[in-house]
């Protein structure tokens, strides 16, 4: 029975129902809140000194008034009641009535006196338990404002990493395309170098007198140089690149990183934030406050951000740098390419002009040699007919000459007729000695012509072997050469 106006005994004051004799499946205890480390913490019990387990059962004993003697030990022994053992029927009396009325009073004043104090207990609780909930809410309300404080600046240092995360993915990205340039522009040097290498190989399969180191072979000579020389510039900047994109990588990779961590910090502190009295979830970790697992300060925690944001900023700003003498570089290279490319072409255009200009030469030589061959044969066949006629002639003076001298005795006469024909004979023979002089003449005329027109010959093909070499080989692989914006690497 429970008495009006009296506390209600609480429900956890009750014992305890026994353990089940099967403990439950693990399964079950792993879906809750249960950790190994941090073990939700259950008080033993939530008694208080107001109110005792053993009210009740203290108030259910009856109670017994103590001798007045004891609870009175200073009255007179006079006044004590004697104890009358003659009473009829067992009936005595203990006390007088002023005992009786001093009890009383005396009940009351100790009443009244444990009433005040009690008054006096119940406002001394309510106003320590008005300045515990003031104490609680002032204390809760620091720790939420300190939270809130703490989740505006992992926004701010988000904001920053995202801000500065962006730049250096778009930096990198730039930065990606200027290698994919510089691969291409290194891939097309290539491609004239071959060129330049393949002229002098077709050069030396000139003939003769035009295997000479002319001005094309010096301006090709001078660009495999160049060429070579752009090739090794382009691939140390190419390494350079690499280099500069694997510290950018790395740069990203802590932004990202430490974004990762404020992210998750901001959704822890931010849940922290918006815990109240009445949230779900709540439980007790006995000894939490005791353990520190933090590894920073305020100070460090910023400072950490700070030096990523800084080592992006480091990072993106050498990036930068190198784009831009990257793109120096490409134009510079491009430039410099193009313009020997244009000296060696304006090399082999003058070169074969003079080939033409000296086959055009040759040609016209040649066909007068020709024509002067054709003459001087002429002139031989006509010397040569000249000869046999002279010849016939020379026969006949001959013949009459032997046929005189067969007259007889005194017709043997030295007459005008015998003068005449010696005469002709002599100037027969005069005559025969000067044609076959010509004769031999003309036909050394006309070996020298003849060897004259093999030179000439020859020198024609070798003219046109070297304007082929020149013309067509050489002058139709570097019409193929790429052009400036494939150097550069735009395409």
């Amino acid at each position: 029975m429970e008495l009006y106006g009296y506390p209600l005994k609480a429900k956890f004051n009750q014992p305890r129902p026994p353990p089940p004799k099967v403990l439950p499946a693990t399964s079950t205890m792993t879906g809750s809140c249960y950790n190994k480390t941090r073990m939700p913490y259950q008080p033993e019990s939530f008694s208080m000194p107001w109110m005792p387990n053993s009210y009740y059962k203290a108030a259910a004993l009856n109670p017994t008034l103590s001798p007045l003697t004891e609870s009175f030990p200073g009255l007179p022994p006079t006044k004590m009641v004697p104890f009358v053992s003659e009473r009829p029927n067992g009936v005595f009396s203990r006390h007088t009535l002023d005992d009786w009325h001093r009890s009383n009073m005396t009940n009351y004043k100790e009443s009244e006196t444990t009433r005040h104090n009690a008054e006096r207990l119940r406002a001394d609780l309510n106003r320590a338990i008005k300045d515990v909930y003031q104490q609680g809410k002032r204390s809760q309300g620091e720790s939420t404002q300190n939270l809130g404080e703490r989740v505006n600046d992992i926004e701010y240092w988000k904001s920053e990493l995202c801000i500065e995360l962006d730049a250096m993915i778009r930096e990198t990205n730039s930065l990606a395309d200027m290698q994919k340039r510089l691969e291409r522009a290194l891939a097309d040097t290539e491609g004239p170098f071959q060129v330049a290498h393949k002229c002098l190989l077709n050069r030396e399969k000139r003939m003769g007198i035009d295997l000479v180191s002319d001005d094309v072979e010096k301006q090709l000579i001078e660009e495999i140089k160049i060429i070579r020389s752009c090739r090794e510039r382009l691939q140390q900047c190419l390494d350079t690149v690499n280099a500069q994109l694997m510290c950018n990588k790395e740069a990203r990779q802590e932004l990202e990183k430490d974004l990762a961590d404020k992210q998750l910090g901001h959704h822890i502190d931010s849940k922290c934030y918006q815990m109240k009295n009445t949230s779900r979830g709540l439980h007790f970790f006995k000894g939490v406050e005791r353990i520190d697992a933090t590894v920073s300060v305020p100070e460090t925690w910023a400072r950490f951000t700070d030096n990523n944001i800084f080592r992006s900023q480091s990072a993106r700003a050498a990036s930068a740098k190198l784009r831009a003498s990257t793109e120096s570089l490409l134009m510079g290279t491009a430039d410099e390419m193009w313009r020997q490319f244009s000296k060696v072409n304006d090399a082999f255009t003058s070169r074969i002009t003079e080939i033409a200009n000296a086959k055009s030469k040759i040609q016209t030589h040649l066909a007068k040699t020709r024509q002067e061959i054709f003459q001087i044969e002429t002139k031989i066949q006509v010397i040569q007919k000249t000869i046999r006629d002279k010849e016939a002639q020379l026969k006949v003076a001959q013949t009459r000459l032997d046929e005189r001298t067969r007259r007889p005795n005194v017709e043997l006469c030295r007459d005008a007729a015998q003068l005449r024909l010696v005469q002709e004979v002599n100037e027969i023979n005069e005559t025969l000695r000067n044609l076959h002089q010509c004769l031999r003449a003309s036909e050394d005329m006309l070996q020298m012509l003849v060897r004259s027109k093999g030179v000439l010959e020859h020198d024609l093909v070798v003219k046109n072997n070297s304007l082929f070499i020149d013309q067509e080989r050489c002058m139709g692989m570097r019409k193929s050469y790429p052009s400036t914006v494939q150097i550069l690497g735009y395409v």
